[in-house]
């Protein structure tokens, strides 16, 4: 089967993050924030978060947030909800939440809850369930969810839901793994559409006849794990298909076995062998995309591992 090459993996993320002037880099400056997020998340689960300088990271951070409270991608960029749960994310790994101003982030977010109970991702208007999962799990990571219309929030997720237990972006929208939600659901249908999500290679894909992508290593098993039917899916064909797309020289997973590398598919690489209980791999929470000793520090205070 092969196994993880932990240090090689950390070796490719730090030098990401160094790289500042080629061509790769300046295709994803507006993505900086979410990388960022993707690649220390990485290194937490690795247990090399200690090979980063906190202070330049929380420095720069807080020079891509707004008047609006929102954070853009990278500095001088417009802000967005996913680059502000990024940003709080990261802060969260760092144990830095004290940094920002709770009321101003959560009238950002909050502000982008339209009168359907939808979110858009940002002032241009574009609704996408997704985009309700990062309102939602940003506001409760600042323990501020009483500053949205939770109802209406459930009651619009609810109506993209589709007859075959799935949810789509929008209503009536294909079903798609990166979209679930706990509350008013059939587990056992939508389980089985989920657990149906894996192919002859042991990857999952996203939707029916899609080829299968290493990202979806934790969209779809982390939606399984909160609706408790993880067990439909073959674990061993998985964890051999994450550890196929490795590059086990330069480091970095990618999408699928022989392509090329990126700080994104090495997350949720990782992210899907902690679900998986990958020894070596710290435990993450499913529902926060957080490590667990992390999600624990800030709801009760305490750190576990």
């Amino acid at each position: 089967m092969g196994e993880l090459v932990g240090n090689k993996h950390v070796e490719y993320i730090l030098s990401v993050e160094r790289r500042k002037d080629d061509f790769l880099s300046v295709l994803m400056d507006h993505l900086r924030m979410n990388g960022a997020y993707w690649g220390l998340s990485a290194l937490d689960l690795l247990g090399k978060l200690d090979t980063v300088d906190l202070e330049d990271i929380v420095s720069w951070i807080m020079k891509c947030q707004h008047e609006s409270g929102g954070f853009g991608g990278n500095i001088g960029h417009d802000p967005h909800v996913h680059y502000t749960l990024s940003a709080v994310q990261v802060l969260a790994l760092f144990d830095k939440l004290d940094v920002l101003d709770i009321d101003k982030v959560t009238g950002y977010v909050a502000s982008l809850q339209k009168e359907d109970g939808s979110f858009s991702g940002d002032t241009w208007g574009e609704v996408d369930t997704r985009f309700s999962y990062i309102a939602i799990c940003c506001l409760s990571i600042l323990k501020r969810l009483d500053s949205m219309d939770v109802e209406k929030a459930v009651k619009y997720i609810v109506s993209c839901k589709n007859m075959d237990g799935g949810f789509g972006c929008t209503p009536g929208g294909e079903s798609h793994a990166g979209q679930s939600s706990l509350h008013h659901i059939d587990k056992d249908l939508l389980g089985w559409w989920l657990c149906e999500r894996q192919v002859k290679s042991g990857g999952l894909n996203g939707r029916p006849e899609k080829l299968p992508d290493v990202c979806y290593s934790w969209w779809v098993l982390c939606s399984l794990i909160m609706i408790d039917r993880a067990h439909w899916i073959d674990k061993e064909k998985l964890i051999k298909f994450i550890l196929n797309c490795q590059d086990t020289e330069n480091g970095g997973i990618s999408d699928r076995p022989n392509d090329a590398v990126d700080v994104y598919h090495t997350f949720f690489g990782v992210a899907g062998l902690s679900l998986l209980e990958y020894p070596g791999v710290k435990a993450i929470d499913p529902a926060y995309a957080l490590p667990i000793n992390v999600v624990n520090r800030i709801f009760f205070g305490r750190c576990s591992t």
